[in-house]
């Protein structure tokens, strides 16, 4: 009797462990099921594209684990904290910049005559001198990070702004100004470019992307997009036909164009060939960041490719 209730519970005990494993293990299958896995693509600032298979859903994890750190001048939409919505797209792009505009520091009037018109109203003339700063630009030079990924970043230049000087005929009528012509524009001080040099750490894949040399466009390609790009200013054809030439006696449009003489580079020969950075890094092969950083350096510095060509056609460079 005590034989057989003994077995009888050996049975009951063996039972209840089986029980409990395939409860265990159901669980685990079930905490399995629940994790999806998602197909997530990565927008870069310069156009590349990287997709990763992941199993999490916070854009700042899943960032860490494909090692993409991001620059102090971009931005991730959506933000760290969030997670990845049903477009399953992470959009990394570059922060707006407010752009700089030159700051009259003095203005002395060299000459004053009134004019009578037929009607016996009164002008006045005068030639005025204004004295403005030149905003200088900040450039971006990328540098291997720590082992540890930790961002060193720090600034290797300051920068400083130039001086030009600007004569104007102003016209007056009543104290309000009719008409004003620019006569002449001297630059006394050039800028000194802002250096900053900024730690990244991308993975092999995404740098590899990120890095998709164009150095084939043609020249109709590099025209018809500096073309659109010139619309975009709200340049008139005029500006865009000074802009070909200019370019033509700079490069002839060859993304590959190095002054070996200057260190000049590229379709808007830059000096040094790192100012274009501020534009991509790509900026030693992709004609695209060529072209956006030229015409943003001939809107800062001159106002329209016309002023541009005009003051290189006078110099010799621009």
């Amino acid at each position: 009797m005590k034989t057989e209730e003994s077995l009888s519970k050996r049975i009951i005990k063996r039972i209840v462990f089986i029980a409990l494993v395939l409860i265990i293990l159901l669980g685990i299958g079930v905490y399995a099921g629940n994790q999806s896995v998602n197909s997530v693509t990565i927008k870069f600032t310069d156009g590349t594209e990287l997709s990763v298979i992941t199993s999490k859903s916070n854009v700042n994890e899943i960032l860490k684990e494909n090692n993409i750190y991001i620059l102090d001048n971009e931005t991730v939409s959506p933000d760290f904290s969030e997670n990845i919505d049903s477009s399953k797209t992470i959009t990394i792009s570059r922060k707006e910049e407010k752009e700089e505009v030159a700051e009259t520091v003095t203005e002395e009037v060299v000459e004053s005559n009134e004019i009578l018109t037929d009607q016996g109203e009164k002008i006045v003339e005068k030639i005025v001198k204004e004295t403005v700063e030149i905003p200088f630009e900040t450039i971006t030079k990328e540098v291997s990070s720590t082992s540890d990924g930790e961002k060193v970043n720090k600034v290797i230049q300051e920068g400083q702004n130039g001086i030009k000087e600007i004569t104007y005929k102003i016209k007056y009528q009543n104290d309000t100004e009719i008409e004003r012509t620019q006569i002449s524009e001297e630059i006394k001080q050039e800028p000194v470019d802002k250096i900053i040099q900024v730690s990244v750490q991308v993975s092999s894949r995404a740098a590899a992307n990120r890095i998709q040399a164009t150095a084939s466009a043609s020249v109709a390609e590099c025209q018809a997009y500096a073309q659109q790009r010139c619309y975009d200013y709200g340049w008139s054809d005029n500006d865009f036909y000074s802009l070909v030439v200019l370019w033509n006696k700079e490069s002839h449009w060859n993304v590959n164009a190095h002054n070996s003489y200057s260190g000049a580079h590229g379709i808007p020969q830059a000096l040094p060939a790192s100012k274009m950075a501020s534009a991509g890094s790509d900026y030693l092969t992709n004609y695209q960041t060529q072209i956006n950083w030229g015409l943003s350096y001939i809107k800062s510095r001159y106002g329209t490719p016309t002023a541009a060509l005009y003051h290189s056609q006078a110099t010799g460079w621009y």
